[in-house]
């Protein structure tokens, strides 16, 4: 089988999180994918531990495989002569340079799409192309905190927290792939490639869905829940006799099953409790009712009357938890490969299940200039190492 974009090339010169998660799904999906680093490679990732494998980052192995690594000198003439040959050949140039430096490089949009009219062109920065915060760097801690995503994570004591996860790297990875395909989707009709300037800025705050466009409509500043839900109740964590749990009580029908099961079946019938707007507005009432319940019974055994009666719940796993579900092993979510340097590594697998083009595990995250061979490119700095 042929993945959904096996005739697409893609030369990307991204590092880190953003542009390489990008490009990791694009060739997860049968993309032919390029990564560029600096001689002797230059993705940050790379050194970014423990823990390491081998001297292998776990993090660089996240975000890149089905690529192939060249190394080039983008501050030498030869070395932009070699990029712009591919360029040539090329469906998608990709770049997390600050603002101004493809344009230092001569990669800038309007150079490359001379070389390649029907080229899409993905810049990724912290803030974009124009505006006065252009020139600033952009790390996803600072647009967490900027994006007004901390001011709504964490609880009144606890303060701003961000995300577990580089979440605003994420997400404008996946906007990427998102107006990549778009771009190169609408080029099938009118042969033109396309610029996209992305920011981690503009994605985050596009995250920020119901909460923004509850300030938006209101005007009133939103206070971080910690784990309760803004606009349901009760949607949140409940402490039981072992431990915690989630119960997301979703709409009306569901909060009386709720009410069934717990043996409070008047609640249901309580004016400040029978609509679910009643329910945010006396949120601390019957939460607190509802929390002495739940902590005479032990998280197992609510897991189950839950279950039993359609109400939405759910444990509160930690990885270990995770990597041992079998539903995500069922589905195919963890993928081994054999890494020349690595060794043996297992890493998270793709989400997209595709009926007719399933995505393929084809290439290992590549070592540093792995293929610079195949694309006649002399790197002494790697060959002699």
């Amino acid at each position: 089988m042929t993945g959904a974009l096996n005739n697409i090339k893609i030369l990307d010169l991204s590092r880190v999180l953003a542009g390489p998660y990008c490009s990791m799904i694009l060739g997860d999906l049968g993309a032919e994918v390029i990564k560029v680093e600096a001689p002797g490679g230059s993705d940050e990732t790379r050194g970014w531990g423990p823990p390491f494998q081998n001297s292998i980052s776990a993090y660089y192995l996240c975000a890149n495989r089905n690529k192939k690594s060249i190394t080039v000198d983008l501050k030498t003439k030869e070395g932009i002569d070699q990029i712009k040959k591919i360029i040539a050949e090329s469906d998608v140039i990709m770049n997390n340079f600050k603002a101004g430096t493809m344009e230092r490089f001569g990669l800038d949009y309007e150079t490359v799409a001379q070389l390649n009219p029907s080229i899409v062109y993905c810049s990724i920065t912290g803030f974009g192309e124009t505006g006065p915060y252009k020139h600033l760097p952009g790390y996803d801690f600072i647009i967490q905190a900027m994006s007004g995503l901390m001011s709504i994570t964490g609880t009144e004591a606890s303060g701003p927290q961000k995300m577990g996860v580089a979440i605003t790297d994420i997400l404008t990875g996946l906007y990427a792939c998102i107006g990549i395909q778009a771009a190169l989707l609408e080029r099938t009709n009118s042969g033109k490639g396309q610029k996209i300037d992305l920011s981690l800025y503009d994605s985050a705050v596009s995250a920020l869905v119901n909460i923004g466009s509850n300030y938006l409509m209101s005007g009133k500043i939103p206070s971080a829940l910690g784990n309760h839900h803004a606009n349901i109740v009760p949607y949140q964590t409940f402490i039981t006799a072992d431990g915690e749990m989630v119960v997301a009580v979703g709409n009306d029908n569901q909060f009386k099953k709720l009410c069934s099961l717990l043996n409070v079946p008047h609640l249901s019938n309580d004016r400040r409790f029978e609509k679910n707007a009643d329910r945010v507005k006396h949120r601390d009432l019957l939460v607190s009712r509802l929390q002495k319940i739940f902590a005479t019974k032990p998280t197992a055994y609510w897991l189950e009357q839950c279950h039993t009666n359609n109400i939405p719940c759910g444990p509160i796993q930690d990885l270990q938890d995770v990597s041992n579900d079998p539903q995500l092993h069922e589905r195919e979510m963890f993928v081994d490969y054999e890494h020349p340097t690595a060794g043996p590594i297992t890493m998270i697998g793709s989400p997209l299940k595709l009926s007719r083009t399933p995505v393929a595990y084809n290439l290992h995250p590549p070592d540093a200039g792995e293929h610079n061979q195949e694309f006649r490119i002399d790197d002494k700095e790697v060959k002699n190492k």
